[in-house]
């Protein structure tokens, strides 16, 4: 949501409950599937790993998979790289935090993330994510739909749709 707050707020992390848990499937097609599909690519290093890179000019990105209407990507972040305030237009996303600690600020303050964490989001939710720490991080991101819109906020101009940078 833009600006303006909802009354409505999940307590505690809606992912710990197990029986919203959903196994990965093929063509995931609600959150709790999606989220599924992050852990099931998480948990299975050797579709990752040997991807991974590290950029000390600019955060490295790749696209790891495609499916109906979604994209996965693989992010590697040196300390000190972040995001900038953003949103994912009309994309909903999983994050998930697959090596290091990463922090994500949003108006409400800011939230540690560290290996094994899962962030779920709506379209429009502003975040800003960030490496803080003194180590590397890497993270997944599935996004759906696909990502082709990524305002900055905070004055930063927005990317063209062939630019966004996943995030």
């Amino acid at each position: 949501m833009n600006s303006s707050h909802s009354d409505l707020q999940i307590a505690g992390d809606i992912l710990e409950v197990q029986h919203l848990l959903q196994p990965a499937r093929e063509h995931p097609a609600t959150v709790a599937e999606f989220a599924g599909l992050a852990r099931a690519i998480a948990t299975d290093r050797s579709q990752w790993a040997h991807l991974v890179q590290y950029d000390a000019v600019s955060r490295w990105y790749h696209r790891l998979r495609t499916g109906p209407g979604y994209e996965v990507w693989l992010l590697s972040w040196v300390p000190g790289q972040g995001s900038g305030a953003h949103d994912h237009g009309a994309s909903s996303g999983v994050l998930t935090v697959l090596d290091g600690e990463l922090a994500e600020r949003t108006d409400r303050g800011v939230r540690r993330l560290a290996g094994g964490t899962q962030r779920v989001f709506a379209p429009g939710y502003v975040h800003e994510v960030v490496n803080d720490s003194l180590e590397p991080a890497v993270s997944l991101h599935v996004y759906y739909p696909g990502l082709t819109d990524m305002a900055m906020h905070a004055g930063q101009a927005s990317p063209a749709a062939q630019d966004v940078v996943p995030a």
